[in-house]
C-alpha cells in the first residue's frame, strides 16, 4: 500500500500501523483531512501486512476538533456534504477489521473525540482533555457524537458531555467508560498503545474481525439478526488456517500456546 498522504502519516512495523493526523499543532478537521482519513482507513482495512491500528495526533494533541474557518460561511446545503464526507471518513474507521487503538494526547474535541470513539478502545495521557463542545458554537455533534457516544457510555452522560460543552480531564473519561486506559509522567500514551497493539498483531486475524463485526453491527440491531452475524462469522473463521492451528495446538499443547499466521 502506498499511504501517500500529506495530512494522514502511516508507520507500519512488525504489523502494527501507526496512523497519524498531520495537520499541526492542533490538527483541525477540514474537508481534506476528513477524506485522507477515510481513505487511509479502507487502505488499513485490506492490507494484509497491517494487523492492528494505533491512531494518534501526534504528542501533543489529538485533534481539536473541526476546522470552524471553513465552517462559519457554509449554508444547510454545503454543511450537508461536509458532514456527509465526515461522517463516512469515520464510519470507514470504525469499520477497519482489525483492533483499532486511539492513543491521546492533549485535545480530541468535538470532531477529534468523535474519530476517537470511532476506536476499539481509547488510551489518553493524564493532561488530555476530551469533549464535545459543539453546542458552545450553537450546533450539535455531525460526525457521530449523537449516535456512538450514547452506545458508547450510555444516553445521560452522553447528553451531559453534549450539552454543557465542557472539556473532560482523562481520570473522568476513565471513570465514565469512555477512556480505558490513563498513562501518566512521561510515559508515552502511544507507545503504550503500540505495545498493546502488538499483542493482537499476532492475534488470529480472521477471527478478531468476525468478533469486531458481530459486537459492533450486532449493537446496531436485534439480537435474533446478531445472533445470524454471529453465526455467520464463526462459520468463516472455520476456513482459516488460524482456527486449524488454534484448536490443533490447544488438543496438543494445551490453552494459550498457538502460534498464529494471521490467515
Amino acid at each position: 500500500m502506498a499511504y501517500d498522504y500529506e495530512l494522514v502519516k502511516v508507520e507500519i512495523v512488525d504489523g502494527v500501523a501507526t496512523m497519524t493526523l498531520n495537520r499541526p499543532p492542533l490538527n483541525p478537521l477540514n474537508a481534506d483531512l476528513f477524506m485522507q482519513i477515510g481513505q487511509c482507513a479502507k487502505e488499513l482495512s485490506v492490507d494484509d501486512e497491517v494487523r492492528a491500528v494505533v491512531l494518534t495526533g501526534g504528542e501533543k494533541n489529538f485533534a481539536a476538533g473541526a476546522d470552524i474557518k471553513e465552517m462559519v460561511e457554509q449554508t444547510p446545503v454545503m454543511i450537508s456534504k461536509f458532514i456527509g464526507i465526515a461522517q463516512a471518513s469515520f464510519t470507514a474507521v470504525e469499520d477497519i477489521p482489525k483492533p483499532v487503538i486511539a492513543a491521546i494526547n492533549g485535545f480530541a474535541l468535538g470532531g477529534g473525540c468523535e474519530l476517537a470513539i470511532c476506536a476499539d478502545w481509547r488510551y489518553a495521557h493524564e493532561d488530555a482533555k476530551i469533549g464535545q463542545p459543539e453546542i458552545l458554537l450553537g450546533i450539535i455533534p455531525g460526525a457521530g457524537g449523537t449516535q456512538r457516544l450514547p452506545r458508547l457510555i450510555g444516553p445521560a452522560k452522553a447528553k451531559e458531555m453534549i450539552y454543557s460543552g465542557r472539556f473532560y480531564s482523562a481520570q473522568e473519561c476513565l471513570e465514565m467508560g469512555l477512556v480505558q486506559k490513563v498513562v501518566s509522567g512521561e510515559e508515552s500514551v502511544i507507545e503504550y498503545a503500540r505495545k498493546v497493539a502488538s499483542k493482537y498483531a499476532n492475534g488470529p486475524a480472521v477471527a478478531l474481525a468476525m468478533a469486531k463485526k458481530a459486537i459492533n453491527k450486532g449493537m446496531e440491531c436485534s439480537i435474533e439478526e446478531g445472533l445470524l452475524i454471529e453465526a455467520h462469522g464463526i462459520a468463516l473463521c472455520f476456513g482459516s488456517e488460524d482456527q486449524k492451528i488454534g484448536m490443533r495446538t490447544f488438543l496438543e499443547e494445551g490453552p494459550g500456546k498457538a502460534k498464529f499466521t494471521g490467515r
